[in-house]
């Protein structure tokens, strides 16, 4: 058997971390939690992120300012977070008025809508 420094044996402490992490795999344990990985989604869902047009927790955000007939029009991304589940995937699924479509595995949909609903949550919670 090899060692190491401290005495312990090598092959031996490479078995007991090769088995907690089969464990850990059996018990359905993510490396990131749903919430972080909505939070990816969120930032930058292949390629092209929501907070530009959705803002950093899905509060709606200014996208542009135009001239259009005299007047200044403002384009706004919606607030989102109090969209259903089922608002969320029709939305990124169609990619209603400006909004690009996204071709999000419902898995991916739920991951992203488990952030907004909570990223909501945790903002409120925030002492002022």
């Amino acid at each position: 058997m090899l060692w190491d420094k401290k005495g312990r044996g090598v092959v031996m402490s490479r078995i007991l971390w090769i088995a907690s992490l089969l464990l850990a795999v059996a018990r359905g344990e993510d490396f990131i939690s749903q919430f972080e990985y909505g939070q990816m989604l969120y930032q930058n869902p292949r390629g092209v992120s929501c907070v530009p047009c959705h803002g950093d927790r899905g509060e709606g955000a200014l996208i542009a300012r135009y001239r259009e007939n005299g007047k200044t029009v403002e384009l706004k991304g919606p607030d989102i977070r109090q969209a259903t589940l089922r608002q969320i995937k029709e939305a990124v699924s169609t990619g209603p008025g400006v909004m690009p479509r996204y071709f999000l595995t419902d898995t991916e949909i739920k991951a992203l809508y488990a952030y907004i609903r909570e990223a909501e949550r945790r903002s409120l919670e925030e002492p002022e």
